[in-house]
């Protein structure tokens, strides 16, 4: 009976010994996980901050559009923008004040030296006129009266019939009537003069440009801004092309330099001169110069304006930027020519920032662009004159 209760103690003492060891297994399990999870989190927190700051590096650095310069015919006219303007050209003010009666050519009429142009009406100044005209005829008959009194006093002189004072009062208020006659005639001549500028003549041959006034308006004379101003003329027989000249090409400029021109509305045709061309437009003026040379052509928004001159950036192989010193020849609107300072293997950046600076890191994207300048092929228009414009 003794053995077989020892036993049973023996049995229930072991299970809760089982119990504890497994339970002792889970906890163990359990925090080997939490750990290998934690590990985990921080690792893959790390890698994310890695890639952020990687990222936020790359972002650092900018990225540019780069492209290489536009090489030039090594041989050419010298092709430079021109504005054509009048040889001469005058605007017409009134010289007198009145009211516009009628005017007789229009903008674009072509009209000679001498030719009417308008009729002003005056009537205050027809009415001085008349006024100074009897002034004269009163100053003319009181200086005949004088003459006639002052001979009468120089004879009776002579017979003691008047005193010498007498005389000299008469003779005296003769050369003052006289006076007065010429002051009088010299009043009418300036009315009449003034009367004359009623009728507006073209001073010389040309073209109306432009005309300010109509029938009725009033006129004031002389010259009172762009609103008195009545007709404008310009002579365009010959006609002035001012073109600007490069430095570089100075030299090379010389009197009886053959040249033409080149209009975009008049495709393949030489302008030589024919009196065709009107002032206020613009065309392209041939030197005929041979440019030779290598020269290269970029466009205006590859150029950085800083107060110490006209700068390109370009990239070097270590994309490192460097800004290069120009030095410019032609203009040719959207594109320059640019004679010192690149080279036809530089990277040149398009639309560069302000912000960018020398020995800057840079990414670079590679594009293509044609910068060279337009210019159609002219041919020889047969129905040209001789004349240089």
């Amino acid at each position: 009976m003794m053995e077989g209760g020892v036993q049973m103690d023996a049995v229930d003492r072991e299970q809760p010994s089982g119990k504890g060891s497994r339970i002792f297994t889970i906890l163990s399990l359990v925090v080997i996980v939490l750990v290998v999870l934690g590990a985990l989190t921080l690792f893959q927190r790390r890698a994310q901050y890695q890639a952020l700051a990687k990222e936020t590096e790359t972002l650092a650095i900018p990225t540019v559009a780069v492209f290489h310069a536009s090489v030039e015919s090594t041989q050419e006219d010298l092709v430079l923008p021109g504005a054509m303007q009048a040889y001469v050209e005058s605007p017409i003010y009134a010289r007198t004040n009145g009211y516009l009666k009628k005017w007789y050519h229009d903008i674009g009429s072509r009209v000679r030296q001498g030719d009417l142009l308008a009729d002003i009406d005056t009537p205050e100044v027809d009415q001085q006129l008349s006024q100074a005209r009897a002034d004269l005829n009163t100053a003319q008959a009181n200086a005949n009266l004088s003459k006639i009194t002052a001979a009468r006093y120089q004879e009776l002189i002579k017979t003691d019939g008047v005193s010498k004072q007498e005389v000299d009062n008469a003779v005296g208020d003769l050369e003052a009537k006289v006076a007065n006659v010429k002051s009088a005639e010299a009043n009418v001549r300036r009315l009449e003069e003034l009367e004359s500028f009623k009728h507006i003549y073209a001073p010389f041959s040309g073209v109306i440009t432009r005309r300010n006034v109509d029938t009725g308006t009033l006129i004031n004379a002389g010259n009172g801004g762009a609103s008195q101003q009545l007709f404008s003329l310009a002579q365009t027989d010959p006609i002035r092309v001012y073109v600007s000249v490069p430095e570089a090409y100075a030299p090379s400029i010389r009197p009886g330099l053959g040249a033409f021109l080149e209009l975009t509305q008049y495709p393949g045709q030489k302008f030589e001169g024919n009196g065709g061309l009107l002032p206020g437009g613009y065309a392209q003026a041939h030197l005929q110069i041979k440019v030779t040379g290598d020269r290269l052509a970029v466009p205006v928004n590859a150029l950085l304006f800083r107060s110490e001159g006209l700068r390109a950036v370009v990239v070097d192989g270590n994309h490192k930027t460097h800004l290069k010193p120009l030095t410019i020849g032609r203009d040719y609107g959207t594109s320059l020519e640019v004679l010192q300072g690149l080279d036809a293997s530089d990277w040149i950046v398009l639309n560069p920032a302000d912000s960018l600076d020398e020995g800057q890191e840079v990414r670079v994207k590679e594009i293509a662009l044609n910068v060279a300048p337009n210019r159609p092929t002219a041919q020889p228009n047969p129905a040209q004159g001789t004349k240089r414009q």
